[in-house]
């Protein structure tokens, strides 16, 4: 089969974040083909360059989030009219939601016990919450419409009467307050960002002969890098499976806190909304962990679509150091990760000052390095405070004293590999506040090594009962559990011994791969077949669809197709497929670096 690859500032770049599953994804199931789309997210990242493509890779098309585009692109009276009401249709649908807002939720208990009796059953909050949805897509799609019709909107977006068109939704009646109280530096902070999270609706991806001839579209993640998907869903009825690893709208919590309230509160509605609506249209919803199965079901995503496909990992660097476990210092404990203040390494100190009281002997080697500046200046905190709290000490009066802490790197002579960081010590810590997927417990796993963990994200999911789990900032309690392991090396061994079987069986490339083949052959048996491909001599092309897409099955979906041609009230029912054109053409393959030049 063929399918398209969605991703965002990942695959196919060498700096992108998704970048390493999705090869393993690609290189795992080489007999299928595959087109990439991918929107880069910086200079940086394009500069960087892509890793080697296997031969399975057909194509790739690229397109920039971070640089500015000017489309040249001079709309008429009609198309600026088109424009203003689908974009205020969008807006309207942000200031009247704001996912996780405790104010705008306690404005809508106060709305619906003064106009429960005025409103009929539909005016429940699942009925609001339906509506509002709708009114979304609507605009969402109207706009998608107009960018295809005119050849694109970035300016439009960039507009006077985009931002018009915020300001008056935000000051009309029904606005939660937060939007009421957006100045227009909110307002012009607002949309510019919802231009580049809309930026896909401009490009060209969506014909017959690009995402239009894929049987699958797979995104990578949600968000913007899943517009393509919805699109071609919306456009060319392509179905769409969407992986995450991290829900975009939980990222922009956490990544927004110097943001102004307004500003927070519109772009989190947006991405909820956004989510919902590729939840809702998506064949398939697949979670890297539980914890990002409860956000999902928390934006909407229905429970029957989800199937939960943990990360798959290499196993090999580690299998040296999950076979001899014996090699291991029995007295160090090892942290491994990026340095950023969500590691707490702070924390991470404090406790080791306790775990030095009991157990003298002890050492703590920090192998990582920061990405960032943040995260230089981390570091260099982190480092003096390990100096107030541990002296430098010498075994003798005659022996050079040195600190029981240790900031060391990968790559060098002592510790080339992180498989090798972890098998110097008996012990690994994790001491975040903040985490998604833990993919260094799993490292750690692999590496038969306990572990003393905090409890964030899906670190409880990842370990099962193969190790300690403490509560967060909690120096006190790292520390106890941590001495208690150092003690009872017996413990330790078994507790290893059985979180190397626990990743092995759950947490493999190999496990990741057959879950996505099957989930692949699971979507396209319940596909229609959408039209008959011919090659260049007008035959139809022996097995252009997959033999998969012939099984009878139910076609069309229970609830209509929300469509906007011709305005965002606009609706269109019946699946696409059944008035699709005549017959196309197949398409000349591409190699990767004419698609990406393109």
């Amino acid at each position: 089969m063929r399918i398209g690859l969605l991703t965002e500032g990942g695959y196919p770049y060498v700096s992108g974040e998704a970048g390493l599953w999705c090869d393993r994804l690609v290189r795992g199931l080489e007999h299928h083909e595959f087109d990439v789309y991918a929107l880069s997210r910086s200079e940086r990242e394009e500069d960087g360059g892509w890793v080697p493509l296997p031969p399975q890779v057909g194509r790739v098309r690229t397109a920039p989030l971070w640089e500015t585009v000017d489309d040249g692109i001079v709309h008429g009276r009609r198309a600026r009219r088109r424009f203003a009401e689908c974009y205020g249709e969008l807006a309207t649908a942000l200031c009247t939601a704001a996912p996780g807002d405790p104010a705008r939720r306690s404005e809508a208990r106060s709305s619906e016990a003064r106009s429960s009796e005025a409103r009929g059953s539909d005016g429940g909050p699942e009925g609001q919450a339906a509506l509002e949805a709708d009114r979304f897509a609507s605009a969402l799609y109207g706009l998608a419409e107009l960018a295809r019709d005119e050849g694109g909107l970035p300016t439009a977006l960039r507009s006077e009467t985009a931002v018009r068109a915020l300001e008056r939704a935000c000051r009309a009646p029904g606005a939660h307050r937060s939007a009421r109280e957006a100045r227009v530096p909110d307002l012009l902070a607002v949309a510019a960002r919802l231009e580049r999270a809309l930026r896909p609706l401009s490009l060209d991806w969506y014909e017959d002969d690009d995402l239009g001839s894929v049987d699958l579209c797979h995104a990578a993640s949600g968000g913007t890098g899943a517009l393509p998907g919805l699109l071609a869903r919306y456009f060319c009825d392509v179905p769409l499976l969407v992986t995450e690893y991290g829900v975009r709208l939980r990222t922009h919590y956490l990544t927004e806190p110097d943001s102004s309230p307004a500003i927070r509160s519109l772009l989190a509605a947006f991405h909820g909304r956004l989510a919902t609506e590729t939840y809702r249209r998506a064949a398939v919803v697949t979670p890297g962990n539980t914890h990002t199965r409860r956000w999902q079901e928390r934006c909407g995503a229905d429970r029957a679509k989800l199937r939960t496909v943990h990360p798959g990992m290499d196993a090999a660097p580690f299998a040296e150091a999950g076979e001899s476990p014996e090699c291991a210092d029995p007295q160090t404990l090892v942290w491994v990760g990026r340095v950023e203040p969500a590691k707490d390494l702070v924390s991470l100190l404090h406790a080791f000052a306790e775990v030095r009281r009991a157990e003298p002997g002890s050492r703590l080697r920090i192998v990582g390095a920061p990405s960032d500046p943040e995260g230089v200046a981390y570091l260099a905190h982190c480092k003096g405070l390990a100096a107030q709290l541990f002296p430098d000490e010498a075994d003798g009066p005659h022996a050079v004293g040195r600190n029981p802490v240790s900031f060391e790197e990968t790559g060098g002579p002592e510790l080339p590999s992180r498989a090798d960081a972890y098998a110097s010590g008996a012990l690994v810590v994790l001491s975040s506040v903040v985490e998604g997927f833990p993919t260094g417990l799993v490292e750690a796993m692999f590496c038969s090594r306990a572990t003393v963990s905090t409890d964030v994200g899906a670190v409880v999911e990842a370990i099962g009962g193969t190790g300690l789990v403490v509560p967060p900032r909690n120096p006190r309690a790292l520390a106890e559990a941590c001495v208690a392991l150092l003690r009872d090396p017996e413990r330790r061994e078994r507790l290893g011994a059985a979180a190397r079987a626990r990743a092995l069986e759950l947490f493999t490339v190999e496990q990741n791969i057959t879950a996505f083949h099957g989930i692949y052959l699971e979507i396209l048996s319940r596909t229609p077949v959408r039209r008959v491909v011919l090659d260049d001599t007008g035959e139809p092309l022996p097995f252009g669809v997959p033999a998969e897409a012939h099984v009878p099955g139910r076609w069309s979906d229970a609830t209509a197709r929300v469509a906007a041609r011709g305005g965002p009230g606009a609706v269109r029912t019946g699946p696409g497929w059944a008035t699709d054109g005549g017959p196309v053409r197949a398409t000349t393959p591409v190699s990767a670096a004419e698609g990406a030049s393109r």
